[in-house]
């Protein structure tokens, strides 16, 4: 057995692995406990930050910018909900840290080269995805969902109108729920932030031999029909944002037929360099050959 290839950990009781598991899961208890109460404690600037693209979309509109509590404890759920959401978000690096290390010592070196890119791809994707929802996406949803003031203001005689020279006022003006904006934002920005995965759970899948270049090639078409599925869920109605999805996403499944066709020549490279490399086309056009004879 080659040295990339043995396990860094010797064989120990199972009160140990329990052990060790209690102790990583305490450890992450008590990050996102304190990561918890700084995000809740900062709620009010973190959610002026999400505010921000519905304000800046009323104030193109010409409206103000308020949102109002339905409920009585609204306001004290919003700020636990951004404490949750922003606590585990902080915390992500050190729970992962902690399964990291609890996971490692069972794997072989060359396994733990493999893993270790994909733990740290993963949460630069979803910040990544999220940012694309917040920076591009948000600003077309609002914008869609507020034209709709537009389509119950009040009717008009056409002679009033023009001696005013400007439009009537709508009848109905936006007065959303802080809790229902809260939601509403979360839910796009994780949306996307998963959408943003999909390169690293293919090329991981590619990686461990269970998807292959070919196949993914082979799947281009119900790859088109889901990512559109999908953009059609997370986004309004809206056609213009649901394409930019789509031509944000699509574009990192293609990026992942790449990644595991690169693992697959590295794979094959050294399976040929140790010489246990079976060529399967080659065997197939043997096989006439040698049942004729």
């Amino acid at each position: 057995m080659t040295k990339e290839n043995t396990i860094d950990d010797s064989s120990a009781p199972l009160i140990e692995h329990l052990t060790e598991l209690r102790n990583r899961i305490l450890y992450s208890v008590a990050a996102f406990a304190a990561t918890f109460l700084f995000a809740w404690i900062f709620w009010k600037p973190v959610f002026e930050l999400l505010k921000a693209p519905l304000c800046n979309t009323l104030i193109e509109r010409g409206q103000e910018c308020q949102l109002v509590l339905i409920k009585m404890q609204e306001g004290f759920f919003v700020s636990m909900k951004i404490g949750l959401w922003g606590g585990f978000g902080l915390a992500f690096p050190i729970i992962a840290y902690q399964l990291w290390r609890f996971v490692a010592p069972g794997l072989y070196r060359s396994e733990k080269a493999a893993f270790l890119p994909f733990l740290i791809a993963s949460p630069v994707m979803f910040i990544l995805g999220g940012a694309v929802a917040y920076f591009l996406i948000l600003p077309w949803a609002f914008q869609f969902f507020l034209s709709f003031q537009d389509s119950f203001a009040p009717t008009v005689e056409a002679g009033a109108t023009a001696a005013s020279g400007t439009a009537a006022p709508s009848g109905i003006v936006f007065n959303g729920s802080m809790e229902s904006y809260l939601s509403l934002t979360m839910s796009f920005v994780m949306a996307f932030g998963i959408c943003f995965q999909l390169p690293v759970l293919l090329a991981l899948m590619g990686r461990a031999g269970l998807a292959s270049s070919r196949g993914l090639k082979a799947m281009r078409k119900y790859a088109v029909v889901g990512i559109l599925a999908v953009a059609a869920m997370v986004t309004p109605p809206d056609v213009m944002s649901q394409l930019i999805l789509f031509g944000v996403i699509y574009p990192l499944y293609e990026v992942s037929i790449l990644l595991v066709a690169r693992f697959e020549r590295q794979r094959e490279a050294q399976m040929r360099a140790d010489g246990t490399w079976v060529d399967i086309d080659e065997d197939d056009d043997e096989a006439p050959a040698d049942g004729k004879a």
